[in-house]
């Protein structure tokens, strides 16, 4: 449910800075090192992308004899207490807390105590430890163990290899975090976080998924949860206040946030003056949905929401994911308990039959509370004690009515008994696997069977159930377990395997754990490299590849998975490259160059992790701390994670790299012949079209030739790997020497054309440097500690698709080249692999991209020393990343070599996109649509296969080389630089010698017409509608409204621009107001406050009144060089309701003009959210970066230094009346709206059969294997 206050689009909780997230992430899971080509799959129907970093949550231990159950708060105990609740309804048994010491479910916040064997070993003793027995005081304050003597370090210091007691050193537990328990089980966990300053973020966790319903609920956790948050008064108050809150359900979880200002910025909120505190208000909106009243008005509103989503979700990719987690759950409840639920019961739950479950799981002992940010400990826990102490589990079960269902709840509780869930953790769900290593499962106490007299697993047959063809695990001719799918569909173009084994979460406490962890990064690194670039040779077979493990409490289980696409006639060689790759490294293991090379890397990224400190902002903080709870590892500090980095290095073999090679690739090398069997099945699930093609001859794919090829793949011939030649640097220092010599650099002042003065050429500014070589160069520095050692480079070629006509250029020659110079990379002497390992080596992820307006290269770097080998004493020292990006652009730029290999790999990319696109509702809808706006302008539309046969490398390399001249380009770099002077003097040495004539032979001699250069096609005078349908099986629609808008800037189609129109219009006002609308970030402000202010209107009048629709927004295209634009409203609905969204959509659109204005509250709130989403970006170099791209362009007249420095002032200085005169600027007249209607239709002759599949719905968001449901 969209239930963000400030209606910005709020996915899985994707932070500003993921790099951090990962790499914090990554010292309890695993990640990859990102090179050269590695940043991109391709955008095509039925691509599935890895899932990175998914929800986790937290352990329970059972710490007295009797266990957690439902069937105890609903009766069955004889051991009653007095209650604490006033109710006078009947008195059901208390729950078992108030007979026996809590249960903690903040078990990684208390580690000795989990593992009675490292306990003993490190000579922690229990008794130490504070009793979590409820006592009467108001909060029991978790009173953590101390360690046992002996830092981590010091365990380790000095020795150069493991012994007993290094390795069963504990890991430090973060230092500021703090946990307690209410006297009513309500459990927390805070952690003061100072960044960024005055804000703070509340999770409420509620253990409390899909995976916990009955038959006759499956989707009630959803719905609940729209229907508790989305219904919640004290949630209302919240908003206009900065603040953002949202809801997300998965298998084993319900979570509400808000994420708000320490200090409220408004006059009234919560009824008192301004600057109440906000965490107040912010608990009262969590606590509320405890307690939330089920009213009927809200139940529908929120019903019609859920059953929109159902449709807006299902598209064929999320369809895919599909048949993903129902094949490889197919042991267990999760195939048969996807969050969105059954369609009939969603429709006929009434609200006592809501009511009645969320009183049976939102108790004060099934949840656990989040609270990161600028706080102090003990105002919090006062907080927590006085917003939820009068909660009682006993009050929440004495409401459920229906005494079938209390019957029902308990059994399946009971039930869990025997599942990861109370085996493991108490917050995994209730499920058992098919573990590859039963040992591995038996010693963690786990044992998969199934119980007597209670379906738990869900393994009969129900009336509900999907009619899904799942088949049984083969055994292959040498007796190897392979469990295979197929999936086909009508909307697939490309064939996809994900191969899969599961592996026991195991908790990383020790620094055992955690070189055990770090040896499997290393390997993980390694194999993902080596698919990516050894992998990737002349034709390869595959377009995509990727290889991870990663713990997975959303499933109760860790996940090793194997992610690859290939054309459809291809799948069979693809699968034999690909398994040989991962046999060979589980056989034959790493090279010492390979060890060294990402050992490296990994010290590097925790070195990078611990620069940032106190810099790493509260969602970061706290997804980190939410994963690691969630399975069991140790909560740590950056500079405690950088310690046992190095602690685990230090010692850490080539050997132990290996054997977790071989761990990790056993499954896969266990299926060769003369390898014995693994203990559990490999899951092979095959995507794939519908039905055989011309192209796919021979080479369709079936059940059985799947598992023959797997087995095919595990048998063939495999020899060890060469180590590549790795160059430390790119350029010699007589290369240097020879470039200077050449072209003697120098700089030359900034200059600007939105009025600021030019910038001197030997002066270094603040906030930022400004400048031009004497090649004609632009750069602009600044210096930005926000991500410590770490920076980004954004290279910016004015022209893109629009250049093509003016320069004579092919149809899409411009964005394939910039794809086919992505797919290579050989510079000089060097070759694509080595240039690859280098970016690798150094830490770098490189990003070519082509867009209506530019060709744009985006560097993300370290900005220390990077490449290094060794430790201490013994460490040779690499060179920097700011350097090594610096070659890598000038290389670019003069030494860039173009293979007809890359542009292969760039063709199958761009037909795969485009076949992907024909197969698309959102995707063909909105091309149809641009087709008509725009008279089929092509700088606007897809690449066609004509058009993409059409082009040969030398149509490429000129569209792309063209655009590099050094006169035209602008480099915009912001980092953590100590010293800008010295990236000054690099950015001179390696930028600066380039000679101003470079790539000019690229030009045409002759100028060529052409029509509508540097603007966007003028749109029609007459309004148009155009429906539109594509073959589905299953019915969705989605309706689009678009018109004319002026650019980011204010400057229009004709070349006229707002500021001309307000000045023929005098406004009035005041000699500061009328030079304030002469400002060149005027029309770029109000637009960006308008586009707030109607996407608020189109939730509150379309979904909320309405009930149309899950999701409708509204967006500009903002175009910065291209004089006007469009804007697109989107809205999905039910093929019923598409015309009525479509007509509230355009309601919407007239009343802003019209009869219901913009109000001074309106804007207040849309200034909040647009100040707060500019200064939270601005934490990111990526995001400053950005906002430099263009100040020094002639292209972009009124983009300068002002349109940063100015932008929070010029927010706070916009009025009503500034935006109701720049609402006339955009065409919202009905005669110049453009609309379009797209749904699917039933494909002819398509006829189901038992045998075929009818496919459920699941929540997963794009790119990520099961993400959680939101809203």
């Amino acid at each position: 449910m969209t239930t963000d206050v400030t209606m910005a689009a709020r996915m899985p909780r994707r932070r500003s800075s993921e790099m951090v997230v990962a790499t914090l992430l990554a010292l309890a899971s695993s990640s990859t090192v990102l090179g050269w080509t590695l940043q991109s799959a391709p955008a095509t129907v039925g691509s599935i992308p890895r899932r990175h970093h998914r929800g986790q949550m937290t352990m329970k231990k059972e710490t007295s004899q009797q266990p957690f159950s439902l069937r105890n708060l609903f009766g069955g105990d004889d051991r009653s207490q007095p209650s604490n609740s006033p109710s006078k309804k009947k008195k059901l048994d208390p729950h078992p807390m108030y007979q026996r010491e809590h249960i903690s479910p903040l078990n990684s916040l208390e580690p000795y105590a989990r593992r009675p064997a490292v306990a003993a070993a490190s000579g922690w003793n229990a008794a130490s430890a504070s009793s979590y027995r409820v006592e009467d005081s108001v909060v029991m304050t978790e009173a953590l163990p101390s360690p046992p003597p002996g830092s981590l370090l010091s365990a380790v210091g000095g020795i150069s290899s493991p012994t007993e007691e290094s390795d069963a050193a504990l890991l430090p537990l973060h230092p500021a975090v703090s946990s307690g328990v209410l006297p009513n089980g309500l459990s927390y966990v805070i952690l003061p976080n100072p960044a960024p300053a005055g804000r703070f973020e509340a999770h409420l966790q509620v253990f409390s998924g899909s995976s916990d319903e009955l038959e006759s609920q499956q989707g009630m956790a959803h719905l609940t949860e729209h229907v508790v948050y989305m219904g919640s008064r004290k949630r209302e108050k919240l908003f206009g206040t900065g603040s953002q809150t949202n809801a997300y359900t998965d298998f084993h979880h319900t979570v509400f946030y808000a994420a708000c200002p320490v200090i409220s910025p408004l006059r009234g909120v919560g009824g008192g003056p301004r600057g109440n505190e906000m965490l107040p208000l912010a608990l009262d909106a969590l606590c509320e949905v405890m307690e939330a009243r089920v009213e009927s008005g809200r139940l529908e509103k929120e019903r019609q929401a859920v059953l929109s989503e159902m449709t807006m979700v299902n598209t064929i990719e999320y369809r895919v994911e599909c048949q993903i987690l129902q094949a490889l759950h197919r042991e267990n409840r999760l195939a048969k308990r996807f969050p969105i639920g059954k369609e009939e019961l969603i429709r006929s739950w009434t609200g006592t039959e809501v009511k009645d479950y969320q009183r049976c799981h939102y108790r004060p002992d099934n949840v656990l509370l989040y609270i990161v940010g600028d706080v102090e400990v003990d105002n919090v826990e006062k907080v927590i004690a006085e917003k939820f102490g009068h909660l009682t589990a006993e009050r929440q079960g004495s409401d459920v009515r229906d005494v079938e269902i209390r019957k029902q709840a308990s059994e399946l509780a009971d039930a869990a008994h025997a599942t990861v869930k109370a085996r493991q953790s108490w917050h995994y769900p209730a499920v058992l696997h098919d573990f590859v290593d039963k040992k591995r499962a038996e010693q963690n106490n786990i044992e998969m069977r199934d119980l007597e007299g209670y379906d738990i697993h869900l393994r009969d047959k129900y009336s509900l159930d999907e009619k899904v063809n799942l088949l049984e695990t083969n055994s292959t001719e040498d007796g190897k377990w392979i469990r295979p799918h197929i999936y086909r569909h009508e909307l697939l173009q490309s064939f996809s395997l994900h191969l899969f084994c599961k592996r026991v979460i195991e908790p990383i406490i020790t620094l055992a754990d955690f070189r055990k962890s770090i040896a499997r990064r290393i390997v993980l690194a390694a194999l993902q490299i080596r698919l990516n670039v050894n992998g990737r040779g002349d034709n390869p077979p595959f377009s995509f590849v990727e290889f991870n493990q990663l713990d997975s409490a959303r499933e109760g289980c860790a996940i090793c998975s194997l992610d690859m696409m290939s054309d459809p006639s291809r799948w069979d060689e693809a699968i034999g490259k690909v398994l040989s790759e991962i046999r060979t490294l589980g056989t034959y293991g790493l090279s010492e160059g390979e060890m060294e090379r990402y050992a490296g890397s990994l010290m590097t990224d925790a070195e990078q992790l611990a620069a940032m400190g106190e810099n790493i902002s509260h969602g970061d903080q706290l997804s980190y701390l939410m994963e690691t709870v969630a399975c069991g590892h140790t909560f740590m500090s950056p500079d405690q994670s950088y310690e046992a980095t190095e602690a685990a290095l230090r010692t850490l073999t080539l050997e132990e790299v290996n054997n977790e090679a071989a761990e990790l690739c056993s499954h896969v090398t266990s299926l060769n012949g003369e390898s014995l069997a693994a203990d559990g099945p490999v899951i092979a699930i095959a995507c794939c079209p519908k039905l055989p093609s011309e192209k796919t001859e021979g080479h369709y794919c079936d059940e059985e030739k799947l598992v023959r090829s797997i087995s095919a793949a595990a048998n063939l011939p495999i020899t060890p790997n060469k180590d590549v030649l790795v160059p430390r640097t790119l350029l010699s220092d007589e290369d240097i020497a020879a470039a200077v010599a050449a072209q003697p650099p120098a700089w030359t002042q900034g200059v600007f054309t939105d009025g600021t003065s030019p910038t001197p050429a030997d002066q270094v500014t603040s906030p930022f440097t400004l400048r031009r070589l004497s090649n004609g160069l632009r750069i602009g520095v600044a210096a930005s500690p926000a991500e410590s050692q770490r920076g980004h480079l954004r290279l910016v070629a004015p022209g893109g698709r629009d250049r093509e006509a003016a320069l004579g250029l092919k149809k899409g020659s411009m964005v394939i080249g910039a794809r086919t110079m992505q797919e290579g990379g050989a510079f000089g002497q060097w070759t694509r692999e080595q240039v690859e390992l280098f970016c690798v080596d150094h830490l770098i992820m490189v990003e070519i991209n082509c867009n209506e307006e530019f060709l744009i290269f985006d560097f993300v770097f370290p900005t220390n020393e990077v490449g290094n080998v060794g430790f201490g004493e013994n460490i040779k020292m690499g060179i920097t990343g700011t350097e090594a990006v610096l070659q890598i652009l000038r290389e670019i730029i003069v030494g860039f070599k173009w293979e007809e290999d890359a542009l292969w790999r760039s063709k199958q990319n761009f037909y795969a996109t485009h076949d992907g696109l024909s197969k698309n509702l959102e995707g063909m809808t909105t091309e149809k649509l641009m087709e008509k706006m725009t008279q089929n302008d092509s700088r606007f539309l897809s690449v066609d296969h004509e058009t993409i046969d059409a082009i040969t490398l030398e149509d490429a390399k000129t569209a792309v080389m063209s655009q590099l001249i050094p006169s035209e380009l602008e480099i915009s770099m912001v980092g953590d630089f100590l010293d800008v002077g010295e990236i000054l003097e690099m950015v001179k040495l390696f930028i600066g010698t380039i000679s101003p004539d470079q790539n000019k032979n690229y030009l045409p001699t002759v100028p060529v017409p052409a029509e509508n250069v540097n603007r966007v096609s003028p749109l029609p005078h007459i309004a148009s509608h155009l429906d539109f349908e594509l073959p589905d099986s299953d019915p969705r629609a989605v309706a689009y409204v678009s018109g004319g808008t002026p650019n980011r800037w204010g400057i229009l189609s004709d070349g006229s621009t707002v500021a001309q129109r307000v000045v023929a219009a005098n406004l009035g006002g005041s000699d500061y107001d009328k030079a304030r609308r002469q400002h060149p970030l005027y029309a770029c402000v109000a637009l960006s406050l308008i586009s707030e202010i109607i996407n608020r209107r189109l939730f509150s009048y379309v979904r909320e009144r309405k009930q149309l629709t899950y999701d409708a927004n509204f967006h500009f295209t903002s175009f910065e060089r291209l004089a006007g634009g469009y804007f697109l409203v989107t809205v999905t609905a039910s093929k019923d309701k598409a015309q009525a969204a479509l007509e509230a959509c355009k309601e919407t659109l007239r009343q802003v003009r019209s009869t219901s204005p913009i109000t001074s509250d309106n804007l207040e709130s849309a200034k909040r959210v647009v100040i707060n989403r500019h200064e939270g970006e601005m934490r990111t170099s990526r995001y400053l970066a950005e906002l430099l791209s263009g100040i020094q362009l002639e292209s972009i007249p009124y983009k300068g230094p002002s349109s940063i420095t100015d932008f929070n002032g010029m927010v706070q200085s916009m009025t009503v009346k500034d935006l109701q005169f720049v609402l006339g600027c955009i065409d919202l007249d009905e005669e110049s709206l453009f609309t379009a209607i797209g749904q699917t239709v039933q494909p002819e002759g398509l006829a189901l059969t038992d045998s075929e599949e009818v496919v459920p719905s699941v929540a997963v968001m794009p790119g990520r294997r099961g993400g959680p449901l939101m809203g």
